[in-house]
Order: structure tokens, then C-alpha cells, then sequence
């Protein structure tokens, strides 16, 4: 394994380490609804019955090198109007936060673009629950980032390179009450320290995008691309 560090964040390449990985499947969108389906039902294939809904400008059916995803089309993250029928959206299940459990979110997507919030469970200046903070993946200059907000611990992790050629990348990002790490593509990549927290909100899962904005005041930060699958996973 070969270690380097950049900034205050320790990159690894190489397997993950020993130690608690969320590995239990709590939600798992496929994005495989045909073109021709017009039910617009985002399907939850763990059978927990977590489904949700497809923007009415997503584009179902996108077939590329093997994989069958959801496509996100051409526009500026800022550009106006705010509109929520480009993202996917899952509706708020205390089961999906985090809390204070292991916790993992792997996404596959591609993109050429060097912006866009990929999925999230929530954005900062909406927190609730009885308790507070969120998650998102995003990908500023083109780099794929996770972050984790609590009371008491704000942390994440980037990609060492920028993944924004168009190819199929897979992230995930797994947080323990130790750490946070972040494999991309099956090969470990990154740990960053953490802090034991409760993460929680009463938002929904939302893919592609921010739905509590308005292009002025707050970005949609809209993601151009496509995903392949989005799966969150807890620890016992």
C-alpha cells in the first residue's frame, strides 16, 4: 500500500484496511426503468421498499459501455429557473440518515463536467429532526467529494485525481465513528478522521441535484451526466 499525504487529508492506494464497514444494504436504486416506463417510480431494489420518484426530465434507459442509468441533460448548476424535475427524489425515511450507525453511500456515474451535486440526504440550513446535519457527494472541478455535517463533526474526502473523462466511476464513501474513507473504483483512496455523531434530517434523498433552492439566493447545482446505481449501506 503507498500512503502520501495532501494537505491534511491521508491518501491511500491500495486495499481497505481492517476494521467496521457499513455492509448492510439499506437502500439500493438500480436506475434501471426502461425508456418506454411511464410509471416514473424510482425503484428500490433491496426490498425495503425505499422507492421514489424520476424527474420528469430525467432520461430513462441511457445504455452506455455495459451499464443502463438515469441521464442528467446539458445546463449551467446556476442557471435559472430552479427546476426539481431534473433530479430524482427519495421521500424521507429516518432509515436512510445516517444517525449514529456505520454508514456508506456508493454511487456510479459519469460526466465530462466539472460540477454538480450528485446525491445528497439533505444541505446545509436545513436540519431538523431533533437533530441536525447531512451528506452529499459532489464533484467540484471534475475531483468526486463526500461530506459529512453533524453538531459536532464536519468531514470528507476527495478523489486524489479529477474523474470527469466519461468513463463509469464508482465512489464510495464509508463513515465510522473513527473515520471516514473513500474507495474509488475498488481501490482505497482516501481516510480522513472523524468524530462519533447523530446525522439526521427529515429531507429527501435527492439525486442530481438540490431541491430546496432557488438559482438565487441557493444553487441547484444541477449534475450533468449519468448515474449508473446509488446504494446506501449501514453497519449493525
Amino acid at each position: 500500500m503507498v500512503a502520501s499525504v495532501i494537505g491534511v487529508s491521508t491518501v491511500f492506494v491500495g486495499s481497505m484496511p481492517g476494521g467496521t464497514i457499513a455492509d448492510q444494504v439499506v437502500a439500493s436504486w438500480e436506475m434501471n426503468e426502461s425508456v418506454d416506463d411511464a410509471t416514473g417510480v424510482l425503484i428500490d431494489s433491496s426490498g425495503h421498499g425505499f422507492d421514489g420518484t424520476i424527474g420528469s426530465e430525467v432520461i430513462r434507459g441511457v445504455a452506455f459501455d455495459g451499464a443502463v442509468g438515469h441521464g442528467f441533460t446539458p445546463v449551467l448548476p446556476n442557471q435559472p429557473p430552479p427546476n426539481p424535475n431534473r433530479i430524482d427524489q427519495v421521500p424521507h425515511r429516518e432509515e436512510l440518515n445516517p444517525g449514529s450507525s456505520e454508514y456508506a453511500v456508493t454511487i456510479r456515474y459519469r460526466t465530462r463536467r466539472n460540477f454538480g451535486n450528485l446525491v445528497q440526504k439533505g444541505q446545509a440550513g436545513y436540519s431538523d429532526l431533533g437533530g441536525s446535519g447531512y451528506w452529499k457527494f459532489e464533484q467540484p472541478n471534475g475531483y468526486a467529494k463526500c461530506l459529512f455535517r453533524g453538531t459536532n463533526l464536519d468531514v470528507n474526502a476527495r478523489s486524489p485525481i479529477a474523474l470527469n473523462d466519461g468513463l463509469w466511476h464508482t465512489v464510495r464513501c464509508n463513515l465510522t465513528a473513527t473515520r471516514l474513507t473513500m474507495t474509488v473504483d475498488g481501490t482505497y483512496v482516501v481516510r480522513r478522521k472523524a468524530v462519533e455523531d447523530y446525522i439526521a434530517n427529515s429531507r429527501p434523498v435527492t439525486i442530481g441535484g438540490k431541491v430546496n433552492c432557488d438559482q438565487v439566493r441557493v444553487t441547484c447545482d444541477y449534475f450533468v451526466g449519468e448515474i449508473d446505481y446509488v446504494k446506501i449501506e449501514k453497519g449493525l
